[in-house]
């Protein structure tokens, strides 16, 4: 519920700092005395739109923050909790606009967009203004009604749901066929190029191995040239390696003088010419192993050839074709197999169709009986609030294919006059019958209705007698279930009331000022007086003022 409401510099608010209480209060005073700007100022927290000229005069900025109770609320806790926005059963939604019409919006501290106040709006308060637009015209707001009270809307929702499945699916094999063409063309063409990439038979590795072995055929004319000017270095009888090693081992064992002094020299002069000997064989070998082979040659560059070839094609490196083979050959696989999904997403589709008919069917049929329902209950409160001519029709237009709100459309109307043709609820009634309709409807579905608070600007505009207290017991009656606030003129509704403030206003210099007083039972007694419409309040209108809120109680 509607916990505080603080507000500065909104027209002729200064300041205001108003709690406000479970079940039913009213706000009342003198006409012009400002009881619906504390209205308009909440609807800014609620999303409505803004307006510099709403400024207090000589301010700069005017700022509006309510806080709300959501222990009973449970779809505004889910929402919040939805978009990280959550701050346990607490809610504190604020608006501020700058001279220059610039506005800026926050719920629980952390920027928010219009349309974010707009959307948790709606589920904490349903204001019901004659000067804005409200949720009862709003034909979603009409079919979410008939649905809770008809006690369908789990059957509602599961027609939503799959209407939102069907809707998908029916995107994706759109975008499945659109692609059809373009998907013939790729497969073509993947399959002339996994063909010739399949006969040129690329492996990982190979690029590199056919370069080193072209690069030694190509040279080994020269290698095997090299190779044996080394070898005859080593080989050479008179000035060889080999050869000056053996001499020098053989001078160094001559030298007998110097004992065991040369053994060392010995060992390495010995094991110098192990490590040539192995040198020698070593090369030899690799000698041998080289091939002159022109044919081998023809094949691998050949190869090579083949392979630069399709690199170029594919604008890449020849050693990076092995891997465009694999993933080429996979994209084909997949086009192969796009066929048995788009014929199972067309079978899908045809389910979820079948299954959203099943759905609608039954979710008809109890929107049919519950119209016929509504209509009666909320026929019989209007009779009781002076409007016994008129008479509420709960059309439901059938739409074509599937839809998010079943078969049907669901609307609203009323004929407000015997023989006058039913119509929007917008065009026919004026502020004052919108009012008691929504009211009458709200009574008869309060049970099921989940906004914690319900908020009425005048509800009471163009009757009086019998008619205004019943206005003011269908109030009481549905403070029962939900807070309740309404402006008003009537002693009888205000009488009916829990708690009641009243809308003065004060001049001081240049400023005029508007502030909002709760009353005590005593200043309650004195301003129903006031209200019952005498001209000079006496004790038989303060003793009326009495009995009648001594009735209420009652």
């Amino acid at each position: 519920m509607l916990h505080t409401l603080s507000v500065q510099n909104f027209t002729l608010i200064d300041t205001l700092d108003l709690e406000l209480e479970s079940g039913m209060t009213v706000i009342s005073g003198e006409t012009g005395a400002g009881k619906s700007i504390v209205l308009d100022a909440l609807g800014l927290t609620l999303g409505n739109r803004a307006d510099s000229r709403s400024l207090r005069v000589g301010a700069d900025r005017l700022d509006v923050s309510a806080s709300f109770d959501l222990r009973d609320c449970p779809d505004a806790m889910a929402w919040l909790a939805a978009n990280e926005l959550d701050e346990g059963h607490d809610c504190v939604l604020r608006r501020s606009v700058n001279a220059d019409g610039r506005s800026k919006a926050w719920i629980n501290g952390r920027p928010a967009t219009l349309s974010d106040l707009r959307s948790l709006g709606d589920l904490l308060v349903d204001l019901h203004s004659q000067h804005e637009h409200h949720s009862l015209l709003s034909r979603q707001t009409q079919q979410t009604l008939l649905d809770e009270f008809g006690g369908h809307s789990e059957l509602a929702a599961a027609a939503r749901a799959t209407y939102e499945q069907w809707r998908t699916t029916r995107a994706e094999l759109d975008e499945l066929r659109s692609r059809q063409q373009e998907k013939d063309d790729r497969q073509q063409l993947l399959i002339y190029q996994v063909e010739e990439l399949d006969s040129l038979g690329l492996i990982a590795g190979e690029i590199e191995s056919l370069e080193q072995e072209q690069t030694l055929l190509a040279n080994a004319g020269g290698a095997i040239t090299g190779l044996d000017r080394i070898i005859s270095l080593l080989e050479d009888e008179e000035g060889g390696l080999l050869t000056v090693m053996r001499s020098a081992r053989t001078q160094l064992e001559a030298l007998r003088e110097l004992g065991e002094q040369r053994r060392d020299g010995a060992e390495l002069l010995e094991s110098a010419q192990i490590q040539l000997e192995e040198a020698r064989r070593e090369l030899c070998t690799l000698r041998d192993r080289i091939d002159i082979n022109p044919e081998r040659l023809n094949v691998v560059e050949a190869r090579l050839s083949a392979a630069f070839d399709q690199a170029r094609k594919h604008r890449l490196q020849s050693r990076e074709l092995p891997a465009l083979h694999e993933q080429l050959r996979n994209e084909l696989n997949e086009l192969d197999q796009s066929d048995e999904t788009l014929r199972a997403k067309e079978a899908t589709l045809e389910n979820l169709l079948a299954q959203w008919h099943g759905t609608a069917q039954q979710l008809s049929k109890k929107r049919k009986t519950a119209a016929r329902q509504l209509e009666h209950d909320v026929e019989a409160q209007l009779a009781l609030l002076g409007m016994e001519n008129c008479t509420l029709h709960v059309e439901l237009d059938s739409v074509e294919g599937p839809a998010a709100g079943g078969a049907e459309q669901v609307e609203f109307k009323v004929s407000t006059n015997p023989g006058v043709k039913p119509d929007a609820l917008a065009r026919v009634a004026s502020g004052g019958e919108l009012s008691r309709i929504s009211l009458a409807i709200q009574v008869v579905t309060a049970g099921v209705r989940t906004t914690p608070t319900i908020i009425f600007d005048e509800v009471d505009v163009g009757i009086g007698g019998p008619t205004a207290d019943a206005v003011g017991s269908l109030l009481q009656q549905l403070s029962r279930r939900c807070q309740v606030v309404c402006v008003t003129h009537l002693a009888q509704v205000a009488s009916r009331a829990h708690h009641q403030l009243r809308a003065v206003k004060s001049s001081a210099a240049d400023r005029t000022s508007a502030h909002l007083l709760l009353l005590s039972e005593e200043e309650r007694i004195e301003e129903i007086a006031r209200m019952l419409g005498t001209r000079k309040v006496t004790a038989t209108t303060l003793d009326h003022a009495r009995e009648m809120l001594e009735q209420a109680r009652a």
